[in-house]
């Protein structure tokens, strides 16, 4: 891709210090109740009505940021929520660690609906972000701090101890790098998403920037089910883990457990990684997934 072709598809974004003016409107405290609030005929509305009425002064700084915007700047994303169930419970299977072509055309090959999440540029794959050219379905796996200095030393690793700037920085990169993803989940990131503060920050940095946040769940100390439901997003989370021992009978086991998930919840999210095994397991798996349909993140929601 030419430095001009990738131009024209980066919109114009918000700077650090734009952002960061967003940031620090979330720490502020949150506005007092509303005074008693009456109706054209000056009286007094139902409780239903101020709850409702409070709710719209909280999400007041949202709607200011709206209104800044540039018309040809990305909009802010809008509430999040989960699509109505359809006439099968739906099923979710995530591919985690995706960083090569031959892992993006192993999972194209099972002519399945399969979501890859891809890692941002590291080392081992300094284009990574090329991977998502073609693709109409897929998610960015974002490194996240865990509680494994091993894992931890991967690029551009978020650490509970990073700055506003620097999580804003890096958010920022990621939209350049991924102009047109929607969707984000962590690799990792035990620790990150179980501190309030720093997950907060980057809920925040990522919404601004038009992203949706699907949890992992790599911790049950996780803080993004408040974050979400204090933005009044949907929270979506990992059900299963199919491939932590990579032989077809245990991912075959699991994908049965993802079934049973989503028949009982209406959907499921189930996530795996590129191992051959699960590959292999997934070409045999038409029988266990009858029951259910197969569909890509993107399909589980709506938009308000």
């Amino acid at each position: 891709m030419s430095k001009q072709t990738y131009a024209k598809e980066v919109k114009e974004h918000y700077t650090t210090k734009e952002l960061l003016n967003d940031l620090s409107r979330i720490k502020t405290k949150k506005p007092q109740n509303p005074k008693k609030i009456v109706n054209k005929n000056k009286t007094k509305i139902s409780k239903k009505v101020l709850i409702s009425q409070k709710k719209i002064v909280e999400q007041a700084p949202l709607q200011e940021r709206e209104g800044r915007r540039n018309v040809q700047k990305q909009k802010i994303q809008k509430n999040t929520a989960l699509a109505y169930r359809g006439k099968k419970p739906k099923l979710v299977i995530i591919i985690d660690d995706v960083h090569t072509k031959a892992q993006v055309q192993a999972i194209e090959n099972l002519g399945m609906k399969i979501t890859p999440s891809i890692f941002p540029p590291y080392q081992l794959a300094k284009h990574s972000n090329l991977l998502a050219k073609n693709l109409k379905h897929y998610m960015i796996h974002l490194p996240m701090e865990s509680g494994s200095r091993q894992f931890n030393k991967q690029t551009k690793t978020l650490m509970t101890s990073f700055s506003d700037a620097r999580i804003a920085d890096r958010v920022m990169e990621i939209r350049k790098l991924f102009p047109k993803a929607k969707y984000v989940n962590n690799h990792t990131g035990s620790r990150f998403t179980s501190n309030y503060k720093a997950m907060k920050k980057l809920y925040t940095a990522l919404r601004l920037e038009g992203f949706t946040f699907v949890d992992s769940f790599t911790a049950s100390t996780s803080k993004v089910r408040q974050i979400a439901h204090e933005f009044g997003d949907a929270y979506v989370r990992r059900d299963i883990f199919i491939d932590n021992r990579q032989t077809i009978p245990y991912i075959h086991g699991q994908l049965k457990k993802a079934v049973a998930k989503a028949k009982k919840n209406g959907y499921a999210i189930a996530i795996g990684h590129p191992h051959k095994a699960t590959i292999q397991a997934l070409k045999s798996s038409k029988q266990i997934l009858k029951d259910v349909t197969l569909v890509y993140i993107d399909e589980i929601y709506q938009k308000r």
